[in-house]
């Protein structure tokens, strides 16, 4: 998962981009870069680690300009060098620089047409970079014998129909504007806005609302899966759908969670959509354990807080904050490697003892993915005093990787992966565990726009809406993706630094 941004302003957008950037965080701890457009030029500074980290001071005086794209990243099948770090650059047609968020699925296939075919080098193993090339391939021909906004809506129709997967982009070619795309089924949100100034109108794109919000940009509307929308030099905005058969399908685990709880989604506040899950959810509690002894509700910060609030109300228990959160540790699920994801748990929370001790407590969480945090927080509770320790997640069993952009390791890595509930309930050490039904998390989500006909929930049920994964396509993905791997392109990545 990551995060993009895009603006062209009346005035130098770097200072506006590294806080967008720094409101988007939370959607990538990897790495994250800018690049701005001055006088037919680019500018781009990029580099591992926080936003905070990558731009100091000098940094964002080398970033001059009225229109400029960013990104923060964390990987999800390739490696996290700095290589691969975005913006993304190629030369050719005119200069174009680009930040994406989501994954392609039939990037192998388009690596050997872009060699063969389009005559096009490739750097990295990022899918980025493919999708980057082969945009700047269908420009090349469409602008042909001139530039102009049809060259560039057709140039995007040509990318929607070569490339599969899940993929917001923001694209800026030099000296022309700002280009942002949605994939045809909507899977990674993407939103514009707009900024009235003394100089006229600003526009922004961004992956989440709140980017906008924290910049004084009015969010106008979502981007449409299969749209493009372009802003030129000048500030003209232009869009078309550029997608044969555009079905609006975005991720559901967006709105469970890597969105921000203030961002608006496809109509669907965030926010609201926990609350709700959280009314589903006691709902069930209450039909498989009528009689239980529950005597305070604790949320695993931050993302269940919502959740866990209307499940204590609902259940007329008390709610309290057990676990204070260490604010510099990263997000466990997407840690690197199981030895340090392990390590970190202990490191991010501390129970307080006394919200514990002698009770029966209630844990809700978001998912539980590979189990690695719910087995250490349960530990944590009883060892805190717990008399019993409950757990509820606020979103199905975890059983299937996500291919369109979230790094959830490989089918093995699951905790619930070719288990049933009670084997799971124990490897976790819980007295019971119950699981979000995956009809109550669409309608949960749903009443937030009942236009929202379909999602993305292959990571529960394995459906992937591109019809175009599989058993070969998971045996790649699990070469990439496993920790073993990882942990193996880590050290081949240190032996080439040394």
């Amino acid at each position: 998962m990551c995060g993009i941004a895009g603006i062209v302003a009346g005035k130098a957008v770097n200072l506006d981009l590294y806080e967008a950037l720094s409101v988007l965080q939370h959607r990538g701890q990897d790495a994250a870069g800018i690049t701005t457009c001055e006088k037919g030029r680019f500018y781009l500074r990029k580099g591992n680690g926080l936003v905070r980290d990558v731009f100091l001071s000098e940094h964002m005086q080398q970033l001059p300009g009225n229109m400029g794209i960013a990104h923060v990243r964390y990987p999800t099948a390739g490696c996290s060098s700095s290589a691969e770090a975005q913006p993304l650059y190629v030369n050719s047609p005119y200069g174009i620089a680009l930040a994406h968020n989501g994954n392609l699925t039939n990037a192998e296939e388009l690596k050997k047409a872009l060699f063969l075919s389009d005559l096009r080098h490739l750097n990295t193993e990022s899918d980025s970079e493919v999708l980057l090339n082969v945009f700047a391939h269908e420009l090349q021909i469409k602008a042909q014998p001139k530039f102009d906004i049809d060259a560039i809506f057709a140039a995007v129709s040509a990318t929607h129909k070569r490339c599969r997967g899940g993929y917001a982009v923001v694209a800026m070619i030099v000296g022309k504007g700002i280009l942002a795309i949605r994939d045809p089924h909507g899977i990674r949100p993407l939103v514009y806005g707009k900024r009235v100034t003394r100089e006229g109108i600003d526009y922004m794109v961004a992956s989440e609302s709140v980017a906008l919000q924290s910049q004084g940009f009015e969010l106008v509307r979502d981007v449409k899966p299969g749209e493009a929308i372009f802003i030129d030099a000048t500030g003209q905005l232009h869009s078309r759908q550029c997608a044969e058969q555009p079905e609006l399908s975005p991720c559901i685990f967006e709105y469970v969670y890597f969105a921000r709880p203030d961002s608006i989604i496809d109509g669907v506040l965030v926010y609201k959509a926990r609350l709700r899950m959280g009314q589903k959810l006691v709902q069930k509690i209450l039909r498989e354990h009528p009689d239980h002894d529950i005597d305070v509700v604790i949320p695993i910060p931050d993302t269940s807080r919502s959740t866990a609030l209307e499940v204590a109300y609902h259940l007329n228990v008390k709610y309290r904050e057990g676990f204070i959160k260490n604010r510099y540790i990263g997000r466990t699920f997407i840690m690197p490697g199981q030895k340090q994801r392990k390590k970190s748990v202990r490191q991010k929370l501390n129970p307080i003892d006394l919200e514990f001790k002698g009770k029966n407590v209630l844990l809700v969480d978001d998912s539980i993915v590979r189990g690695t945090t719910s087995q250490q927080i349960v530990q944590m509770a009883r060892e805190a005093g717990a008399n019993k320790v409950y757990m509820a997640s606020a979103a199905p069993p975890v059983r299937y990787p996500n291919v369109y952009g979230i790094d959830m390791a490989s089918h093995e890595e699951f905790i619930a992966h070719n288990r049933n509930l009670e084997e799971i309930t124990a490897i976790i050490g819980a007295d019971w565990l119950i699981y979000q039904d995956l009809d109550d998390l669409k309608a949960a989500v749903q009443r937030g726009n009942k236009s929202l006909q379909h999602f993305d929930c292959s990571c529960f049920d394995g459906q992937y809406i591109t019809h175009d994964v599989d058993e070969n396509y998971f045996k790649r993905l699990n070469a990439l993706r496993c920790d073993s791997a990882k942990s193996k392109r880590k050290r081949e990545l240190k032996s080439v630094q040394l």
